[in-house]
C-alpha cells in the first residue's frame, strides 16, 4: 500500500554544472550529425575539466547510394565542424572564466566510426527490422502533482535554477555565475504537496555583490526573491528552512572546480527519484539508442494515461534486447490510483505507437531531428513541445483516444 503522507526531496543542477556542460556538448554533437544526416548514429561521451574539452565515442553518417569514400568524407566534414559549435555552446552557457573559457579551453576530439558489429544489429536488412541499439530496461512516469504532470519536488528544483539562469543571462543579476545546484524538500498530505520544508541552493558567484563581499548571507539576500517566486502561494511557510551556499563562498566552479562527464545526472534528467530508472543516460545518443528513445516513449505514454484521467500516477517499464525490434516486456503500474485495469493498458499502449519498436518510436515522435541540445539542462521531461519538434514526447495527443478505448 503506497503512503499518502510523507516527506520527499529532489535535486536539480544548472546548465553550468560540469556534468551538464558535458551533456550539452554531447548533445550538440548529436544535433550536428542529425542536422546533416537524419539517420546518423552517434554515441558521444564528453569530459570537461580545467580549460579542457575532450570528446570520445562512435559516430556514423552515411547517405543512401553514396560511396564509402563519399561517406567517409561526410563524416570528416561533420567532425571538423564540431569545435566551433561546441565552443559556441559553452559560450552560450556563460563560461568566460580563467579556469574554463569557451575560447581558450583546449579541445580534443577522439570520435571514431561506429563498430560494424553494433551496426549489424541495429540496421534494418532484408526481412529484419531495425533492432534496438542495446539491451536494457527503460522507465516512464507521470503524476498529477503539477500542471505538466511531473513530481513537484523536481519541478520546483528545476524552476529555481532556470529562474537564476534567466536573471543571470539577462544581466538583471550579474553577480551569478553558471554553476549551481538546488534541492527542494516537500511535505505531502494525502498525496499532495502542502509545504516546503527545506530549500537548498548552492550557486557560483562573483567575488563581490555590489560593494559587499559575497558571503552566503549576502548571496541569500540576492537570490531569495527569485527563488520564492517559483513556488505556488501557500507552500512556503514559517517552517521553511533555507540553506544558501552552506559551505561558504562559491567562486571556483564549473569544470574548473570539478570535472564533468556525460550521463552523470540521470535522476536530475528524469523524475528526481520519484520513479525507478533503468540506468541508461540520454545525452550524446542518437534516437536508435533505446536508452533515450524508449524512455521518451514511456514518458509519453505515462503522461497520456494521467492526462486522460485514468490514474493520478503512472509508471511504465519496457525492455529490449540488442538487435531485436520487438520489446521483450511492457509493464504498467498505476500505484493504486487507477480507474482502469493496468493489464488492459499493457495491451493497448504499445499499439498506439506502432508496437513500440525502435523504428516506430522514432517515427511516431519525430526523433530524427536536431532537437537534443535543448534537453541537456533542466530535465528531459515536464517541458513544452516546440515548433521544431523538440519535446514531442510531452504531447498529450493520445489522451482522448485512450478515454474512448477504455
Amino acid at each position: 500500500m503506497s503512503r499518502s503522507s510523507y516527506i520527499f526531496t529532489s535535486e536539480s543542477v544548472s546548465e553550468g554544472h560540469p556534468d551538464k556542460v558535458a551533456d550539452r556538448i554531447s548533445d550538440t554533437v548529436v544535433d550536428a550529425f542529425l542536422s546533416v544526416e537524419p539517420q546518423a548514429r552517434v554515441a558521444c561521451e564528453t569530459l570537461v575539466t580545467t580549460n579542457r574539452i575532450v570528446l570520445a565515442g562512435e559516430v556514423r553518417a552515411g547517405r543512401p547510394g553514396a560511396s564509402k569514400a563519399e561517406n567517409k568524407a561526410l563524416n570528416k566534414e561533420i567532425i571538423n565542424g564540431l569545435e566551433d559549435q561546441i565552443r559556441a555552446a559553452v559560450r552560450e552557457i556563460g563560461y568566460e572564466q580563467k579556469g574554463f573559457h569557451w575560447a581558450k579551453a583546449k579541445y580534443a576530439c577522439h570520435l571514431h566510426p561506429q563498430s560494424d558489429h553494433i551496426a549489424q544489429g541495429v540496421d534494418a536488412s532484408g526481412n529484419k527490422d531495425e533492432g534496438a541499439g542495446d539491451q536494457g530496461i527503460m522507465f516512464g512516469f507521470a503524476c498529477d502533482e503539477t500542471p505538466n504532470l511531473m513530481p513537484a519536488t523536481l519541478q520546483y528544483s528545476h524552476d529555481i535554477l532556470r529562474k537564476l539562469a534567466e536573471v543571470r543571462h539577462s544581466g538583471e543579476c550579474p553577480v551569478l555565475e553558471p554553476d549551481a545546484k538546488s534541492q527542494v524538500t516537500l511535505r505531502y498530505e494525502n498525496g499532495r504537496p502542502v509545504e516546503v520544508l527545506q530549500i537548498v541552493v548552492s550557486t557560483q558567484h562573483k567575488k563581490r555583490v555590489g560593494l559587499h563581499i559575497a558571503t552566503p548571507k549576502r548571496i541569500e539576500q540576492v537570490i531569495r526573491p527569485y527563488v520564492e517566486g517559483v513556488f505556488p502561494e501557500g507552500l512556503l511557510t514559517k517552517n521553511t528552512q533555507w540553506h544558501v551556499n552552506p559551505t561558504g563562498r562559491f567562486e571556483i566552479g564549473g569544470p574548473d572546480g570539478d570535472a564533468g562527464l556525460t550521463g552523470r545526472k540521470i535522476i536530475v534528467d528524469t523524475y528526481g527519484g520519484a520513479s525507478p530508472h533503468g540506468g541508461g543516460a540520454f545525452s550524446g545518443k542518437d534516437p536508435t539508442k533505446v536508452d533515450r528513445s524508449a524512455a521518451y516513449a514511456c514518458r509519453y505514454l505515462a503522461k497520456n494515461v494521467v492526462a486522460a484521467g485514468l490514474a493520478r500516477r503512472c509508471t511504465i517499464q519496457i525492455s529490449y534486447a540488442i538487435g531485436v525490434a520487438q520489446p521483450l516486456s511492457f509493464y504498467v503500474d498505476l500505484h493504486d490510483t487507477g480507474l482502469v485495469d493496468p493489464t488492459k493498458l499493457e495491451m493497448i499502449l504499445p499499439e498506439l505507437i506502432g508496437g513500440a519498436t525502435p523504428r516506430a518510436i522514432r517515427e511516431h515522435l519525430g526523433l530524427n531531428r536536431p532537437i537534443y541540445a535543448r534537453t541537456a539542462a533542466y530535465g528531459h521531461f515536464g517541458r513544452t513541445p516546440d515548433a521544431e519538434g523538440g519535446f514531442s514526447w510531452e504531447k498529450t495527443d493520445l489522451a482522448d483516444q485512450l478515454r474512448q478505448l477504455l
